[in-house]
């Protein structure tokens, strides 16, 4: 093992359980996902515009096309190159951003990062020949790689960006999908791929009182650097000297932009319900020996260890390339497991030495913050009290400190489970208001709610007139996560049916090869449409919910989040989608041989 394991405490296994039950039932919400509001209609102003390039007015297009790639982000920029490499050319990328970048175009808050190591993240590095400048990029530099890509596979001469899909219909009549849009478009696609990624929508707390307050507000994906003052690029928010500034939501995105808002602001109020895991970044410039000593395959390699040290566990050879936070608990697994001479274990013993690492690893995180913050009261609320992965983990060396500045309060409203409503000049939490000039929502994103709200396409219909969503009503239902029975030429990307990685490009990529393939076979075969027959949907929906990947017991004893529908009883809908059973591995060695048989299997195609 070349990546040192962790020392961590001793814990109380006991005492710990009962602790982290109490913390999540105080935070739970009976309305789940109905705690929070959709960013349309009276709300459309925290989300329906484009502070950073307004679309110009244009005439509508009317066209007919190969691929439409609904989603300019990593999943159709993935997609898109791998189909240009299997020589599909006539490609439209559909995008409401104003270029490429998806997640990364519209979130230019201060101090937006990658919170997972950039050459395992930013997709087809060695395909496009790039090599990011740090170990943990920057937003900037993450955005202008997506440009890259577009230039490197040719993808802008017919993108469309500032373009808003309104309905997607299939059209028996010519077998083509018609394309609506706001801007009055009729495209004509043969083919189309889903790809708006699960970070594209934002959404705001459900409290009363957002549309009353008199002051300034934003989400954080349209950041208003006109109010705040500096760029992303330079997030130096000179503006703020004399305003007393609340932020509500302290996830991941809160994490980064937390210490520059207590730098320049008059006060910084931040409130939260629930506290983020924080470790230390250890960010690093590239270093360009190490850069040219990498051989080819590298990149994948790569991602596929850092797969393996989120999702799966290290074995006896396996070494730690990724070695950070995203791996601690395997890796000290791994480490007990050589200590002790690598006995025979069960899955049972597997996963009680998993638990007991778990907690180490989570009371190590716990000691960190009494190390950093100097209010012993203050640590204790900045204190999470739950699982590894319940909540995304945050690594910021420079959030936790900024509890220290004497000009910001931490307000913990886990006990009302979350702040009570927004006034004309503040927010009432706990019983008290705070008075402030803007109100900024760190309050996430669309990731697992509604499909509807999600996808913000309001018809999406097959064969018929058959809608997606009623299709899904019940449940999703697919062929391997990406093709659908009545929906014909139209495939998926994302967390549906499939194998689940916590490496998303990864997955992507997956998806992409597939795809490429899928969509370059129907092509060659002179076929005009491919769709799975309603056997082989049905029987892959059998297959899945034989293999269902989904550890109930986990993510039910988690503290209310995303991950978990919101602390509601966990099902289908988590944003998992309904992970294959056997694992990202096996899913990636089904679909290979499915491809490698040749047969299109459970596929029907038509001239």
């Amino acid at each position: 093992m070349q990546c040192a394991p962790t020392q961590t405490p001793d814990v109380e296994l006991a005492s710990l359980r009962e602790k982290y039950r109490l913390e999540a039932e105080k935070r739970h919400r009976p309305e789940g996902f109905a705690q929070y509001l959709e960013a349309r209609g009276e709300y459309e102003e925290y989300f329906e515009f484009d502070p950073y390039s307004p679309p110009p007015p244009r005439e509508p297009v009317s066209d007919e096309i190969d691929v439409v790639m609904l989603g300019g982000g990593f999943a159709g920029l993935n997609v898109a190159g791998r189909l240009k490499e299997a020589g599909i050319d006539n490609i439209r990328i559909i995008d409401r951003g104003g270029d490429f970048g998806g997640t990364w175009y519209w979130n230019r808050y201060p101090g937006v990062q990658c919170d997972v190591e950039s050459y395992s993240y930013l997709p087809l590095l060695e395909e496009v020949g790039y090599m990011p400048r740090e170990r943990y990029s920057y937003g900037p530099e993450i955005f202008e790689y997506c440009q890259l890509m577009g230039r490197h596979f040719d993808l802008y001469e017919h993108a469309l960006f500032g373009t808003v899909v309104t309905s997607l219909r299939w059209d028996e009549s010519i077998r083509r999908w018609r394309v609506g849009t706001r801007q009055g478009d009729d495209i004509r696609a043969r083919f189309v791929v889903m790809a708006p990624g699960p970070l594209n929508r934002p959404k705001l707390p459900g409290v009363p009182g957002i549309k009353s307050f008199r002051g300034h507000s934003f989400h954080t994906m349209r950041w208003d650097y006109d109010y705040t003052g500096g760029d992303w690029r330079n997030p130096v928010l000179d503006r703020l000297g004399d305003k007393k500034v609340a932020i509500i939501g302290t996830g991941a995105t809160a994490i980064q932009c937390v210490p520059s808002l207590g730098e320049y602001a008059n006060h910084l109020y931040v409130f939260q319900r629930t506290p983020s895991y924080i470790d230390d970044r250890g960010n690093q410039p590239t270093d360009p020996e190490w850069a040219r000593s990498l051989q080819p395959g590298w990149q994948a390699e790569r991602m596929h260890n850092f797969h393996v040290g989120i999702n799966e566990v290290f074995d006896r050879d396996d070494v730690d390339l990724i070695c950070d936070g995203w791996s601690e608990v395997n890796r000290n697994i791994q480490a007990k497991r050589e200590a002790a001479g690598w006995p025979e274990m069960s899955l049972e013993e597997l996963m009680e030495l998993r638990e007991v690492e778990d907690y180490r690893a989570m009371e190590r995180i716990r000691q960190r913050v009494d190390s950093v913050i100097d209010d012993p009261k203050t640590a204790d609320i900045l204190k999470p009290w739950y699982r590894f992965l319940c909540k995304r983990p945050c690594f910021n060396d420079d959030y936790l400190p900024t509890f220290n500045r004497p000009n910001v309060t931490l307000v913990d409203v886990s006990d009302t489970r979350g702040i009570e409503r927004i006034t004309e000049t503040g927010i009432v939490a706990n019983g008290e208001e705070y008075e402030v000039d803007c109100i900024i929502y760190a309050s996430g994103f669309e990731s697992t709610t509604d499909l509807r709200r999600r996808y913000g396409i309001d018809a999406i219909e097959g064969r018929d007139g058959l809608s997606i969503y009623d299709h899904w009503a019940n449940g999703f239902r697919t062929l391997h996560g990406m093709t659908v029975h009545n929906f014909p030429n139209l495939l998926f990307t994302g967390w549906l049916q499939g194998g689940v990685s916590g490496s998303t490009t990864l997955m992507y990529d997956q998806q992409g090869r597939h795809i490429s393939y899928i969509v370059g076979e129907t092509m060659k075969r002179g076929a005009q449409t491919f769709e799975p027959s309603a056997r082989a949907e049905a029987d892959w929906v059998r297959t899945i919910k034989e293999n269902l990947a989904l550890d109930k017991a986990f993510w039910e004893s988690c503290t209310p989040g995303y991950n978990n529908n919101e602390g509601l009883e966990v099902t289908r809908y988590t944003i998992f989608g309904e992970p294959y059973g056997p694992g990202y591995d096996a899913f990636d060695e089904l679909i290979g041989e499915w491809r490698d048989e040749g047969g299109m299997q459970g596929m029907v195609l038509q001239p």
